[in-house]
């Protein structure tokens, strides 16, 4: 299961997300925001990252105007390793090599047809582990207070 979320900046991009999932048959989750109006990109971000830490979600896909600021906040949700990437290689990636699970992407970036082929590329990408979970484990670890050195 996907969720998804936007504050008002990434709304049109969110929109364009589900409308693209709906013709895949992709299922997800819509935390909001549900227009264009104001709205902050806090709100949404520890929203989506609550389903997916509860585990009522298995990745969150979220939007602002950069993407940099809902993958802030994204971030400061325990559990969570949220990246902004505007790019298939970085989207492919940092779910190989990372384990991410959080896309953020921003509406003022790049276009809808990009955002849905990066989303694509997010959600059917594995995590290889091997090498990279050393990784992880440490990047969680920071998460955790513990000292690396």
């Amino acid at each position: 299961m996907l969720v998804l979320g936007s504050d008002h900046a990434g709304f049109p991009l969110k929109e364009a997300i589900k409308e693209h999932l709906d013709e895949q048959g992709v299922e997800y989750i819509d935390v909001g925001c549900y227009s264009p109006e104001r709205y902050d990109y806090a709100i949404s971000a520890q929203k989506a990252c609550d389903k997916v830490v509860s585990g009522e979600a298995d990745l969150a896909v979220l939007c602002c105007g950069t993407g940099v600021g809902i993958s802030m906040a994204a971030n400061k949700v325990k559990g969570i390793r949220a990246c902004c990437c505007s790019d298939y290689f970085s989207a492919k990636y940092t779910r190989l090599h990372n384990d991410a699970n959080c896309l953020c992407m921003g509406d003022r970036v790049i276009g809808a047809g990009l955002a849905c082929e990066l989303v694509d590329v997010f959600i059917n990408t594995e995590f290889e582990g091997g090498r990279h979970a050393k990784r992880v484990d440490q990047i969680m670890a920071i998460e955790n207070g513990e000292k690396l050195y």
